[in-house]
Formats: structure tokens, C-alpha cells, sequence
């Protein structure tokens, strides 16, 4: 089991490939090493095909890689003396939040769509019925409950999508670029939900995400490019390499790139911002000139 000094998840060596024809295949993921303890909050970034989503299935046991150990909670999900059980069991303490929320809902109620995953897993009604109202108040869906999914709006189809797997009580929740098709609102509610997750909940948190504000609010920053991890650290550390990112087809949010814009052009601000209370006082001194 997991202690304090082992890392909850661990990649060593991690390759995966797709056969894109006969005898012809696509790497995804190349010799891929890292750790990830319990409880952090990672955000996953990368262009299309860097291999991000690929990492996601793999932890998830939907797809084997060709090489390489994955070890989560003290467990190789990868050895050959795995059994259904144990693939069953990997799945219930990861669970997995998908882009598209309709793809995940399954009933015409949104109390039944949570419950389904319970349901599956053999647990008593009573205990269900707990699980299922602890998940709708952790999403804030409560008032919901009876509602029927396709008459929310896509954000709270997200919350329900999230509140199913929460309902499983898993030690790590992945989010596959849950946001993505949300509009700003939508966006702001799940991210709330993540967040909150992570830091009330103690869960263990994947974003993988192409929203640069959103990988802010993460503890750490992993870049996957082109099937290996290119970068590597805080949001700070990461963000404040605005050409190395750049170089890969990369952003950064909004305001760390009008400072990085306003140091090119020579004016005097220092520091890197993440925040627009940070890129004001950076930009002080501009108004004093």
C-alpha cells in the first residue's frame, strides 16, 4: 500500500504505440518516467497527439502500454499475473471524467445516473443511497436530483458526470480534457468542483487540459510533447518559460504573455504573472514613468 515517501502513481519506461495500418505504428508515448504522489493536483498539458490523453488511458487500464511499469498504490497494473479483479479494482480507485459529459451519462435521472457505477460494483442500496447524496452536495447538484440529465446545461451535465465517479469513492479522479467543450461558465463550475475535490476532499487530481488558466490553478505543470515529458514544475516554473513553450505550438495565460510581450518591447517590469493582480503590479512602474 501507499505511504507518505512512495509516490501513489509511478511511470518508468512507459512506451505505447498505435497501429495505424498492417505492421504500421504511431508512437504515443516514449520511455515516459514520473511520479505522482497522493493528494497533488497535476495539471497535463500538450498540442493534439502529444501523447496526453494516451497517459490518461493507460493509468485508467483502457489501454496496455507496449513497454515500461506503471505502479499505482503499490500495485504494477502492468504485470502479466493481473486479473479482471484487479483491473476492476484499479478502475474503482481511478476513476476517469471524459470531454464529452454525454457520453458518460446512462439513465433518464440524474440520482440513478450516479448511482449506476455503485450499482455495478455490488453495494448494498443503503449505501448507495449515502454515496449518491454525498456526491450530489460535493458538485452542488442537490436540487437536481430528479431532474433529467439532457435539460441541464452542459456544465452541470459535467458535475453529474463527476458526482458518478465520486460516488465510487475513488483515491484519484483523471480529467481527460473535461472542460473543453463548456462554455465559460460551464468551465468556471467544473473547475470550481476539481478544485474543491482536490483540496477538501484530498483526492488525487489529473487535469489534462488545453486551458492555460485553468493549469494555473494546479500544484504542478507536466508538458508532454511529442511523446515525452518536456517540462516538468510549478505553474510558476513552467509558465515563466514562455519561448520553450512557444516552441512546441504552446500558449500561456493571457497575462504572463503581455508581460513576456511588454520585457521584449524594453519595458521596465520585472517578475513573470500568472494573475491579473500579479501582471498590475508588475506593470507599476510603467504608470511612474
Amino acid at each position: 500500500m501507499n505511504d507518505n515517501t512512495t509516490p501513489y502513481i509511478s511511470l518508468r519506461n512507459v512506451s505505447f504505440s498505435y497501429e495505424i495500418e498492417d505492421g504500421v505504428r504511431l508512437s504515443a508515448l516514449k520511455n515516459v518516467s514520473l511520479d505522482i504522489n497522493k493528494g497533488d493536483f497535476v495539471a497535463v498539458l500538450g498540442h493534439n497527439g502529444s501523447g496526453k490523453s494516451t497517459l490518461a488511458k493507460l493509468l485508467n487500464m483502457i489501454l496496455a502500454p507496449d513497454s515500461g511499469t506503471i505502479i499505482i498504490d503499490g500495485k504494477d497494473i502492468t504485470s502479466k499475473d493481473m486479473t479482471e479483479d484487479d483491473v476492476f479494482d484499479i478502475r474503482r480507485h481511478v476513476g476517469m471524467v471524459f470531454q464529452n459529459p454525454d457520453n458518460q451519462l446512462v439513465a433518464t435521472i440524474v440520482e440513478e445516473d450516479i448511482a449506476f457505477g455503485c450499482e455495478n460494483l455490488g453495494i448494498p442500496p443503503k449505501e448507495i443511497r449515502k454515496r449518491v447524496d454525498d456526491a450530489l452536495e460535493t458538485v452542488g447538484m442537490t436540487e437536481f436530483a430528479r431532474h433529467e440529465p439532457h435539460q441541464l446545461s452542459g456544465g452541470q451535465k459535467q458535475r453529474v458526470a463527476i458526482a458518478g465517479i465520486i460516488a465510487m469513492l475513488p483515491d484519484t479522479i483523471i480529467f481527460d480534457e473535461s472542460t473543453a467543450m463548456l462554455d465559460p461558465a460551464g468551465r468556471d463550475e467544473v473547475m470550481r468542483t476539481i478544485s474543491s475535490l482536490n483540496h477538501d476532499y484530498g483526492i488525487t487530481v489529473l487535469h489534462i487540459t488545453h486551458n492555460m488558466s485553468e493549469a494555473i490553478e494546479a500544484d504542478r505543470v507536466i508538458v508532454i510533447n511529442d511523446g515525452e515529458v518536456y517540462m516538468d514544475g510549478t505553474p510558476a516554473e513552467v509558465f515563466s518559460q514562455v519561448e520553450k513553450l512557444k516552441s512546441v505550438g504552446l500558449d500561456v495565460p493571457q497575462v504572463t504573455d503581455l508581460i513576456w510581450r511588454l520585457k521584449k518591447l524594453g519595458c521596465p517590469v520585472s517578475g513573470d504573472a500568472l494573475s491579473p493582480e500579479a501582471a498590475a503590479e508588475a506593470m507599476l512602474p510603467l504608470l511612474k514613468v
